[in-house]
């Protein structure tokens, strides 16, 4: 019972921040288009989004230990918020610095509360570290139920309440608010070892130079990213001339994402033990 309560209280405070993270995603390129900025301006704002994101991630870890990894959680609840306000702006420096804090937002979101968990879990609680997959089974389970329920909001309250496509940002907010503010206070504070961000980021380099596996690994990995990367750039042009709802397609994508990794798990560990080459 200890044990559920503690990943209760761990879910409520990360689902509404994975659910205004995904409300971003489905009408992020018609906004934008909207505002009259032509496709190349609007891919260097998508790439102020990626660039911030991954600059930023490399010392996010070291960043969220040394600030304590609750406060780095309500951090990130904040930028992401300012970023959904800066899209009301139709400036383009406005909307460029909108696109930056969603990058820095959203590399701790997908760093500082899962290092909170593991801490917590570990070192306050001392539950046994065989119960850690169970808690993010479930973030994955509501992962992806929030991903096509976020395209279907979006859809309505953009197209359905014809409140145009820059109404999910705003219903993102409440979400962000709610995380922050839940987190801010039943959440313990803890904190990460203390390294320069120099010192690990050349550990991390060590191990991939040291170990191909983990090199190739990588590779692949980036390549991989980066072409779903340069696919949520293309889908919205190539599907919006033809009159598909760009939210239900959103919610199409993400519910064939689900099924994918379904499907996987099943592979692996079902009866046909397929292996990963």
């Amino acid at each position: 019972p200890a044990f559920r309560c503690f990943q209760r209280e761990f879910l409520l405070g990360y689902l509404p921040a994975l659910a205004a993270d995904w409300l971003q995603g489905p009408l992020l390129f018609q906004l934008l288009q909207s505002r009259g900025f032509l496709r190349s301006q609007i891919a260097a704002l998508y790439s102020c989004g990626f660039a911030s994101n991954v600059a930023f991630g490399l010392i996010s870890g070291v960043f969220a230990d040394r600030l304590g990894r609750k406060k780095s959680c309500v951090l990130s609840s904040g930028l992401c918020s300012v970023s959904c306000l800066l899209q009301l702006s139709r400036d383009f420096l406005a909307l460029a610095a909108g696109r930056v804090l969603a990058g820095l937002g959203t590399s701790l979101l997908f760093s500082a509360f899962e290092s909170w968990y593991v801490h917590e879990h570990l070192e306050r609680h001392d539950f046994p570290a065989e119960w850690i997959p169970d808690t993010f089974s479930h973030v994955a389970l509501w992962n992806s139920g929030l991903a096509v329920a976020a395209g279907l909001v979006a859809e309505l309250v953009a197209e359905g309440l014809a409140l145009g496509p820059v109404a999910p940002f705003l219903v993102a907010v409440p979400f962000l608010v709610l995380s922050g503010i839940f987190t801010g206070k039943n959440w313990d504070e803890n904190y990460g070892k203390s390294r320069p961000c120099g010192k690990a980021c050349a550990e991390g380099l060590r191990g991939l130079v040291s170990d191909p596996r983990a090199l190739l690994l990588g590779l692949v990995q980036a390549l991989v990213e980066s072409i779903l990367l340069i696919f949520a750039f293309l889908w919205t042009p190539v599907l919006e001339p033809h009159g598909i709802p760009l939210g239900i397609a959103f919610s199409g994508f993400t519910a064939a994402s689900a099924a994918g990794s379904a499907l996987f798990r099943r592979g692996v560990s079902g009866r046909l033990r397929l292996q990963p080459l």
